[in-house]
């Protein structure tokens, strides 16, 4: 009897032995499989974070371009301006057709010019002056240099001469 009795309680000494051996298994499983999750997760974060600083990078490359070439696009103004007063035809279409396509490439990249109707904007533009004028107070009432936005950020202020309103007489 004393030998059935060790029989028995030996199987029952491996099971609990392979049960432990189970449950540490599972447990080294579960603790690689959170720390794949984790690194998985790290990892998504950082391409995340690397495409969105590419962007970021990319619209400041962008905007400084087009920063650069907004005086180009005003000196061709002033010279269309200063050949429209001498009659020089020629001149003046060539130097139109410049600006154009300057002005067009400009637009593709997404610069636009700023609206300078109306009231003034103090995000969109720039007060020089004001003075009185029969224009309800604040309305724009010169333009002295257009101002350009760049999507929505406001690449260069559009300088502007506002209404005071009508003079005191006094």
């Amino acid at each position: 009897m004393s030998d059935e009795h060790v029989e028995e309680s030996v199987p029952a000494a491996e099971e609990a032995a392979v049960e432990d051996e189970v449950a540490a298994l599972v447990k080294e499983r579960d603790d690689y499989l959170d720390s794949l999750q984790r690194l998985k997760a790290e990892f998504d974060n950082y391409r995340k974070r690397v495409a969105r600083d590419q962007q970021g990078l990319a619209a400041r490359a962008h905007e400084r371009l087009v920063k650069e070439l907004v005086p180009v696009l005003d000196d061709l103004e002033r010279a269309l301006e200063a050949a429209a007063r001498h009659e020089e035809g020629k001149l003046e279409d060539g130097v139109r057709l410049v600006h154009r396509s300057l002005a067009d490439t400009l637009a593709k990249e997404g610069l636009a010019e700023i609206e300078t109707t109306g009231t003034f904007d103090p995000h969109t533009q720039e007060a020089l002056l004001s003075q009185p004028s029969d224009a309800e107070e604040g309305s724009i009432i010169q333009v002295m240099q257009k101002g350009y936005s760049l999507g929505d950020r406001v690449l260069r202020p559009a300088r502007v001469v506002i209404s005071s309103g009508p003079q005191a007489d006094g």
